[in-house]
């Protein structure tokens, strides 16, 4: 159990370093959007999703409502629970029920990768150690991040606030240069978006969010759609 949870840990220092980086950016976000040093830090303990806690964020600036929130958040990562899913058929038998509700605290995509690559059953403790440093790498990041946002200049920490957009950039571009379809979705994403921001813009923040992912992953479907008879893909 030692032996797999030292694995674990180990194998979740270098996402720990990523998420330190990247929360930076969130932890600033969220203090120019008026929240505490401590709600920022708080709201990353226990979320553990990027996208969801910028989009969360961008809702609570704008006044929005908790069905808005719901909404935002459901449409941002259902991803998860398709990759619970997969998850579950790796799992070791001592993964009691108990033990996978605590898990899927921490199911995030770069935690899904490595547990996915693992040729090993997964056991609790290895997830729970790479989950534990890789939360203690995203936590602490926007705490300091959050703090050196309300110590720094504003023009610095603009220029700072940058880093998790970048973040979002380093998703996008590469599928988006392998496959026409994911370069479209992307785009169509975006023009909806801008819309929502300059011409439509009695809609809030939240719902412009949760519409031009929906719109945006209806016009993917329908424009390639995925051949069930196609092998492995």
């Amino acid at each position: 159990m030692k032996n797999s949870l030292f694995k674990g840990m180990y194998h979740g220092i270098p996402i720990a370093l990523g998420y330190f980086s990247v929360s930076f950016g969130f932890g600033i976000l969220a203090v120019r959007c008026g929240l505490s040093v401590f709600s920022a830090g708080m709201i990353s303990l226990t979320n553990l999703t990027s996208a969801g806690q910028a989009a969360g964020v961008d809702v609570i600036a704008a006044g929005g409502t908790i069905i808005e929130m719901i909404l935002v958040q459901i449409t941002i990562n259902l991803r998860y629970s398709l990759m619970a899913l997969s998850l579950s058929q790796k799992l070791d038998k001592s993964f009691t029920p108990i033990h996978r509700l605590i898990a899927s605290y921490g199911i995030t995509d770069e935690i899904f990768a490595v547990c996915s690559a693992q040729e090993d059953r997964l056991k609790p403790s290895y997830m729970y150690g790479m989950i534990s440093v890789a939360a203690l790498g995203w936590t602490s990041g926007t705490v300091l991040g959050a703090a050196a946002g309300s110590l720094l200049p504003e023009s610095v920490s603009d220029a700072m606030g940058i880093v998790l957009y970048g973040m979002f950039l380093a998703i996008i571009i590469p599928p988006s240069r392998k496959k026409l379809s994911v370069l479209l979705t992307v785009i169509i994403a975006a023009v909806i978006s801008i819309l929502f921001r300059y011409v439509i813009t009695v809609v809030s923040g939240g719902f412009a969010v949760i519409i031009s992912a929906v719109v945006a992953a209806a016009a993917a479907a329908f424009l390639f759609p995925i051949n069930d008879d196609t092998n492995g893909e």
